[in-house]
């Protein structure tokens, strides 16, 4: 559905200060989903990563996409910098929106 058409780029970790996966999706809520039940492979599945610890949405999947490249391609301190400008505590965003923490789903 077009509602649910929303470009973020988001951050995913396994703990704070642990192990971090950037993502760009149209739908975050479903991509959360997605990699709480693990049907979405690759790096985000091995490590675990399953806590929105940082999201930016955007108005075109294009600008989503760029940026997405651009952290993506930062090193480990700047993506921890900016998560903490907005999230210091490291707090699992995605309880905002319904979902459990993620203590409760391992």
């Amino acid at each position: 559905m077009k509602e649910d058409f929303q470009p973020t780029v988001y951050i995913l970790a396994n703990r704070r200060n642990g192990a971090l996966y950037a993502g760009v999706t149209s739908q975050l809520l479903q991509r959360i989903g997605r990699h709480r039940d693990e049907s979405f492979g690759g790096h985000s599945k091995r490590v675990q990563a399953k806590m929105l610890v940082w999201f930016e949405q955007h108005g075109t999947m294009e600008t989503a996409i760029r940026r997405g490249k651009q952290i993506k391609k930062w090193n480990r301190l700047w993506k921890i910098n900016l998560i903490e400008k907005t999230n210091p505590d490291w707090r699992d965003l995605a309880v905002d929106f319904g979902f459990p923490p993620v203590w409760a789903i391992r």
